[in-house]
């Protein structure tokens, strides 16, 4: 894979998760951490899927790195973490799964003998994955926010050692 193929995917799920963020008329000083989280999950997806696993374990992995920077984030923007990890998961979202589900649904209509096995199977396969890359991605974003819930984000020992870090220097 290219590196700038990669950058170039990254920017568009940057934009596809400002796009998202406006519709959800989140705050003007959140868009910036917003579209670089986008940025993060699509480029983490596409390398985890470039190694070789599937798309459920790539979409999961995405999703919930997303999440934890989320938590990190929410602190700098002034706004809950739901704010930047919604819309920058979306775009990890699998449309190509869900239309060809849709579109194997409506095919089956029409078809008789043996061609309804081939397409029924078919049918089957993409809407089972994309409901597990769907409960992947939920499951990745609340997943730090499940982990946190208890504690301040600044109270774990992640951010107070980054804080030690940047005293020191």
């Amino acid at each position: 894979m290219d590196i700038l193929q990669l950058v170039w995917f990254g920017c568009l799920g940057g934009i596809a998760a400002l796009g998202f963020a406006m519709l959800f008329n989140v705050p003007k000083r959140t868009l910036i951490y917003i579209f670089f989280l986008g940025c993060l999950g699509i480029v983490v997806k596409k390398l985890i899927l470039f190694t070789g696993f599937e798309i459920f374990f790539a979409s999961f992995a995405a999703a919930t790195l997303i999440g934890v920077f989320s938590m990190f984030v929410a602190h700098r923007g002034h706004a809950p973490p739901l704010v930047f990890s919604i819309p920058s998961v979306i775009p990890l979202v699998p449309g190509s799964y869900f239309y060809k589900f849709m579109i194997g649904v409506i095919e089956l209509i029409g078809v008789e003998g043996t061609g309804f096995t081939t397409i029924f199977n078919e049918t089957v396969n993409n809407g089972l994955s994309a409901i597990f890359v769907i409960m992947g991605l939920s499951v990745g974003v609340s997943l730090p926010n499940l982990i946190f819930r208890k504690e301040s984000f600044h109270e774990t020992s992640f951010f107070k050692m980054v804080k030690k870090k940047n005293k020191q220097e």
